[in-house]
């Protein structure tokens, strides 16, 4: 029904338009007395063998949902309620800011591909924090992360105090956070993904994070990029076991416009952003068997990037993926996505959990 409803109307409008839409329907829904229970009736996952322990949690499963989709923790309840095992939110910024001009959201059709070039556009660490707090407060299951990242009119050599600030507010209201250096859509974030500078911001982050939730380590991962050279990609994972990190985000989007199925025309129209989708699909996997081998068993690695179905799921599993995350294929796969792809992932009756 969904596959009908979005091939013969929802492509043909917006696509951030058709987000705000979509996610506030199903924000009114859950609100509703019952409503997340009707949508965890229709849309959830039962299927106990797949939980998975690893950042000292227990998720209900190994997929979860990639920060970007909900910015602001406006959601959280009711998309846990469509089967995923937890949510990311963010990418959140210490102050409140707009993004980049409108239109900054593409669909690449003929490639069930997203190009994004949001910016960040989010209502601050504060108002953020005070919804986290409030679901706390609430007592509400379900695993919930954190990326967090610095506001565009912040200078490149003030960029650690931002990440400092949001984690001041945050990291005592998040299961784990993540330290976004690779989203295309902020100038200067990514030469944060140099060693030198990334070093010295991860040590400033950890430091914060133990001195806002002391009673509580929270685990801290970094989000990078598929751009990155493969030397690149085996300096930030060394770091990553030097500074005692907890895992590695394989992978954002991609600058890179190669060998897409739309035509050059459509591509050079939508202009620049970060590309998303089964196109960086290939060079995720490449990331993560990298990292993989890198870092052993040492590193939780969440996956992302162009995972569409249980298959490509199943992949990034066998390549050393502690955890899986989607976004693209949640879009063009509709609200029981997350469920087709767990029921994907079953292991027969009486099979085990994973374990990291």
């Amino acid at each position: 029904m969904y596959r009908v409803l979005y091939w013969l109307v929802l492509r043909r409008l917006p696509a951030e338009g058709i987000h705000r839409v979509s996610f506030a329907l199903l924000r009114a829904f859950a609100a509703v007395p019952g409503g997340c229970a009707l949508l965890r009736w229709a849309f959830g996952v039962r299927a106990p063998a797949l939980a998975t322990r690893a950042l000292g949690l227990t998720f209900p499963s190994p997929l979860g949902l990639a920060a970007g989709f909900d910015k602001d923790a406006r959601g959280i309840d009711a998309l846990l309620a469509l089967g995923f095992g937890w949510v990311e939110i963010g990418t959140v910024t210490p102050r409140p800011q707009p993004g980049n001009p409108k239109p900054r959201m593409f669909r690449l059709v003929r490639d069930r591909a997203l190009v994004n070039r949001l910016g960040f556009n989010n209502q601050g660490a504060d108002a953020v924090a005070a919804r986290l707090r409030r679901r706390r407060a609430r007592g509400t299951a379900g695993i919930v992360g954190v990326t967090i990242g610095k506001n565009k009119a912040t200078p490149e050599a003030e960029a650690i105090a931002d990440y400092v600030a949001c984690t001041e507010r945050l990291a005592p209201l998040a299961d784990y956070l993540v330290v976004n250096v690779s989203s295309p859509n902020t100038p200067g974030l990514r030469d944060l993904q140099a060693v030198d500078r990334l070093g010295e911001l991860l040590a400033a982050v950890r430091a914060a994070s133990d001195a806002a939730s002391p009673e509580r380590r929270v685990p801290l991962l970094v989000k990078i990029a598929p751009d990155l050279a493969d030397a690149d990609v085996d300096a930030v994972a060394e770091l990553a076991l030097a500074l005692g990190l907890d895992g590695i985000v394989a992978t954002n989007t991609t600058i890179s416009r190669a060998g897409l199925a739309t035509p050059s025309a459509e591509v050079e129209r939508v202009g620049a952003g970060g590309l998303s989708g089964p196109p960086v699909a290939a060079r995720s996997l490449e990331v993560l068997r990298r990292l993989r081998a890198k870092v052993g068993d040492a590193l939780v690695l969440i996956a992302v990037g162009g995972i569409s179905d249980a298959a490509d799921a199943r992949a990034r599993l066998d390549a050393g993926a502690t955890l899986l995350q989607g976004y693209t294929g949640f879009v063009y796969g509709g609200p029981g996505w997350a469920r087709r792809v767990c029921r994907g992932l079953a292991p027969p009756a009486g099979g085990a959990g994973a374990q990291a």
